[in-house]
């Protein structure tokens, strides 16, 4: 009978030594091992060459090849069902490595991330309404502007409108920079806690303090200056629970092999949130700017419940192994087992189950248990290489792209003298070129096998972008052309910094995988960027009211550059 080992075609599948169900490429080729045992299950167990479990045929090798090993065409076809196979054909591609369990991991911190960004561009998009609602409604040109007197008494916070937009661009600032701060916490506890725990209170945290400062203040007809400063304060330290939660358990459960075209989808997240948002409050506004936060508060809520409940931080959790960054797959277990598949002998062995190299084997007794990462230092994450550079760099890109988030609107109308509808609609296009950019940039980054050359040829190009767009005709097609443009070349690189390299710095060799430092090492680049994007909202208002546009367009040139 000829070994699995031997042939040349994928028709063999490895049922792992510990017991666990797990395929491995075998090399096919014309395949004779398989022989049928007619036997009892009973006069099997007295076997050690051959056993069968259902419909399946099982061959029992020897140890030196590694496990059990079964011919795929003798799988029942449910219990076929559990197993997945690990094709090494380059046609299959490099997805072809992930299993079930990475799709859901991909899909809830995706959808995680997108109802946070809903409902943070829900206060961008109301502002109008909100600043309405927290100044009088009647004003001539006798008396311009109420006493302060009469502002309170009518439950109003400000006497016009200019004092409303000035708070407004204040609490964007408090928010910023609470959320910088936030994220160099919450980095360091992510590496420290469940991810999972951290994930869904901060979900759940920042929906409660959006209803409450959106929905139940408009209800309750109580408005209140210091009131909205510490829900903000408070909304940017739980949001900022969030980011390095989220690409943490992306770079658990996703390896350096394909990380730049998976992170660099994934990261759209932050776009289609926008998207999300805008539509929302578009709907919803008629009804009320609290309905708006209502909404997307109650769905970030739900978010966040389904995470607490539903979402795997590890594949350890599972069975599987974590991929190591030099490229070797992971390789699924059946979690429905949990009695090894081996004969009485072996299981009498003292041994225990350990994952080397991509695989379950088996572990003598007296050979020394693998370490568990420890997480590492918060001096230790910036002192990492290629920490420090990329923070910094993130703080300028991040502060034009921020500003795109809360200015194109504004600039859409105020420049060109289009509806806000028109311009909110306009302003999506920067975000579809962002979700095209990062995902086509993380392509090119894993076939090149590097990202900084990807990210410096992309920011040179983002520089003629923004001066071409600085130059764009009152025309709203060629307008989101230009505005797609931009988003690709600036919203790319954004993302992929903020998500594939922050996970590349925060697994790679230099921790010789005894520290623990993804979530740190994201709390660092994006907290840092995020206080490059506070400073900026003030410097473009202040160069915009000086100097004018064309000016903040040249500023951001300098920024990319």
């Amino acid at each position: 009978m000829s070994s699995p080992t031997d042939s040349k075609h994928h028709d063999w599948l490895k049922l792992g030594a510990c017991g666990s169900a797990f395929p491995v490429p075998v090399p096919s080729g014309p395949v004779g091992g398989s022989r049928k045992c007619e036997t009892t299950a009973e006069e099997n167990k007295k076997k050690t060459d051959c056993y069968t479990v259902a419909d399946w045929t099982v061959d029992r090798r020897s140890q030196a090849s590694g496990g059990v090993y079964v011919n795929k065409k003798d799988l029942h076809p449910l219990l076929s069902l559990l197993v997945t196979p690990v094709m090494s054909s380059p046609c299959c591609g490099f997805l072809a490595q992930y299993t079930h369990h990475h799709l859901v991991a991909f899909l809830l911190t995706f959808f995680s991330y997108v109802l946070l960004h809903a409902s943070r561009k829900t206060f961008s998009n109301v502002k109008v309404s909100i600043s309405a609602q927290w100044t009088p409604s009647v004003q001539n040109a006798s008396s311009p502007s109420f006493s302060p007197g009469e502002t309170w008494e009518e439950h109003k916070l400000f006497a016009d409108s200019d004092g409303a937009t000035l708070f407004l661009g204040v609490l964007d600032t408090i928010f910023l920079f609470s959320y910088a701060v936030g994220l160099y916490m919450s980095g360091v506890i992510g590496d420290r806690m469940n991810l999972r725990y951290v994930l869904s209170f901060g979900l759940c945290g920042s929906a409660i303090v959006e209803f409450v400062f959106g929905t139940l203040t408009e209800w309750l007809q109580f408005y209140n200056i210091y009131l909205y400063c510490g829900l903000w304060v408070l909304n940017g330290l739980l949001q900022s629970a969030v980011w390095p939660c989220v690409v943490a358990v992306m770079g658990n459960w996703f390896g350096k092999s394909g990380r730049g075209f998976v992170f660099g989808l994934w990261s759209a997240c932050a776009s289609v949130g926008n998207i999300l948002g805008a539509f929302l409050a578009s709907s919803l506004l008629k009804y009320g700017y609290e309905y708006a936060f209502l909404v997307t508060s109650v769905l970030q809520f739900a978010g966040g419940v389904v995470v607490f409940f539903g979402l795997l931080t590890s594949p350890k959790e599972v069975g599987l192994c974590l991929e190591s960054e030099t490229g070797l797959r992971p390789v699924e277990r059946d979690a429905d087992s949990h009695r090894p598949l081996m004969s009485d002998e072996e299981d009498e062995e003292g041994s225990e189950e350990v994952c080397d190299g991509g695989y379950y084997t088996i572990q003598q007794g007296d050979e020394e248990p693998r370490v568990t990462p420890k997480a590492i230092g918060f001096c230790q994450a910036f002192c990492l290489p290629g920490v420090l550079p990329y923070s910094l760099a993130y703080a300028c890109l991040k502060l034009v792209n921020y500003s795109f988030f809360f200015w194109l609107p504004f600039y859409l109308s105020r420049n060109f003298g289009w509806k806000e509808a028109q311009a909110d609609r306009l302003s999506v296009w920067y975000d579809v070129g962002g979700i095209l950019g990062g995902t086509i940039q993380g392509l090119i980054s894993d076939f090149m096998g590097k990202r900084a050359p990807v990210l410096a040829v992309s920011l040179l190009l983002a520089m003629v972008a923004l001066v071409g767009y600085s130059h764009s005709p009152p025309d709203q097609v060629v307008n989101a052309a230009l505005l797609a443009t931009t988003g690709f070349f600036i919203g790319g690189p954004s993302n992929m910094i903020s998500s594939a390299i922050s996970a590349d710095l925060g697994r790679q060799e230099a921790l010789r995988g005894s520290q623990e430092a993804l979530a740190t090492v994201t709390g660092i680049v994006d907290g840092t960027g995020s206080i490059g994007a506070a400073a900026g909202q003030y410097l473009v208002s202040l160069i915009e009211s000086k100097l004018g546009w064309m000016c903040v367009f040249y500023f951001f040139i300098v920024m990319v550059r």
